[in-house]
């Protein structure tokens, strides 16, 4: 992207409800279209597929599967209101990485969406519904096929490569969001990469100092979530903790 070429008004970010990172990196995201015209189409990622062991049931094949269930709601609010999956997203999200609550718990999603206005039924809705288990691993698929593993992942569809498919990138993964002036420089600093078509990685150690304070930022999270991490070189991913 050139200094004469137009910033990205338009993302598509997909992000799974239970990863921490994506989350941080969502609320930098929701700053920056704050202060911009920016337009952020939410869609889905599955850790619980990407990492999921041989042998245990794909999320699909569960009555309730955590993350995957909290986008199956989400996606059954997308058909009618992108916003109203952005503010579930949102309420979910600082439920279970910011106050420590259970939004995978059936209950407490219930409670949620009712926080927002929104029809508690919806969870049973999204769950008796099995397309909307489609509408989810599409998404997902979306992001195995570009060589994607992880969230957050962010396409620009206003960007191309060279085979004609949207620019897509994974992260920035980033602790403590930044906001005003920050965000931007960070935006401007993330799109800038879409100038160059073979830049792929750029990235900072995680020494054991980095290691302390992702483990103390994230102590909320890890006391409510009901999952295993699982550490794998420099991604962070999930699994049940049986089944």
């Amino acid at each position: 992207m050139s200094e004469s070429t137009a910033a990205p008004t338009v993302i598509e970010f997909h992000f799974d409800a239970m990863c921490p990172f994506a989350y941080q990196t969502a609320v930098w995201m929701r700053e920056v279209r704050r202060q911009t015209d920016l337009q952020i189409d939410w869609k889905f990622f599955s850790l619980e597929e990407i990492n999921r062991r041989e042998g245990k049931k794909h999320p699909w094949e569960r009555e309730w599967s955590y993350g995957w269930s909290m986008m199956r709601i989400g996606a059954l609010l997308r058909r009618s209101s992108m916003d109203d999956l952005d503010r579930w997203y949102e309420r979910a999200g600082r439920a279970l990485h910011a106050e420590g609550l259970k939004p995978h718990e059936p209950a407490v999603a219930r409670h949620l969406l009712a926080e927002l206005d929104l029809d508690p039924g919806i969870v049973d809705q999204a769950i008796d519904d099995p397309t909307t288990h489609d509408e989810v691993k599409a998404d997902h698929d979306r992001v195995v096929a570009s060589g994607g593993y992880g969230v957050p992942t962010i396409y620009f569809p206003e960007f191309t490569t060279a085979t004609g498919d949207p620019e897509c990138m994974f992260g920035p993964v980033v602790l403590d969001p930044p906001s005003g002036e920050a965000a931007l420089r960070l935006w401007q600093a993330t799109t800038a990469w879409l100038e160059f078509p073979y830049l792929f990685e750029l990235q900072r150690p995680k020494n054991g100092y980095y290691q302390a304070v992702i483990a103390d930022r994230l102590q909320t999270y890890l006391n409510a979530r009901d999952w295993v991490s699982i550490n794998r070189g420099e991604v962070v991913s999930f699994d049940r903790a049986a089944g």
